[in-house]
């Protein structure tokens, strides 16, 4: 059994990691460059009417539906409600097509119905592997969607099929999402404030 001591260092370990973590994502050029260049495309899209589709896996299923949220509802001031859609949410398209096509089809399927050329699509995998991701990020492509990758710093099949791309400065599942989230929280409080500005409109 671990005794008191041992699980405090544990706790303290990870907090430790997590901050080293999140300062090398700080400090990241490419990284700060990505995500400026996503809020930019995001607001361009929205500009246009279009709008912002979101899919993952697991916990980063969970954050398409944390980020989705912010978007529609509202991130660090009331305005007016932005077009998101996570596709990680509806049990009976997500089962339909799972049954029907596949469980690597679920995100693809629903790119090729719901998105537009123009619109973003934010395909997240921590692992950069997911297969159902890659196959999403590959139908958007082709009609033309903006596709933005989030994963890891390993190397990834993602990088290909996107034109943007987050890679968190970490090989650990659990320290990537923590980037990703931030991240996504950057991203939305970019679009808000040029979109609406610093103070709402």
């Amino acid at each position: 059994m671990n005794d008191a001591g041992s699980d405090d260092s544990f706790i303290s370990a990870h907090f430790q990691k997590s901050r080293l973590t999140l300062e090398a994502a700080a400090n990241d050029t490419a990284l700060r460059a990505t995500v400026h260049k996503t809020a930019a495309v995001i607001v361009e899209a929205l500009g246009r009417g279009g709008k912002l589709l979101i899919a993952g896996n697991g916990g980063s299923a969970a954050d398409a539906q944390h980020i989705a949220a912010e978007f529609l509802s509202r991130l660090n001031f009331d305005r007016h409600p932005l077009p998101a859609i996570a596709l990680t949410t509806d049990t009976s398209v997500l089962t339909a097509v799972g049954n029907d096509y596949g469980f690597d089809r679920i995100f693809e399927r629903q790119i090729q119905g719901l998105g537009k050329t123009g619109d973003v699509f934010i395909g997240i995998s921590t692992s950069g592997k997911s297969p159902n991701v890659i196959a999403a990020l590959k139908a958007a492509r082709e009609i033309g969607v903006v596709t933005v990758g989030f994963s890891g710093n390993a190397a990834s099949p993602m990088t290909a099929l996107c034109d943007h791309m987050l890679a968190a400065p970490s090989h650990e599942t659990a320290l990537i999402q923590q980037v990703h989230i931030v991240a996504a929280h950057i991203i939305c409080g970019l679009v808000e404030r040029r979109m609406f500005g610093k103070a709402g409109g």
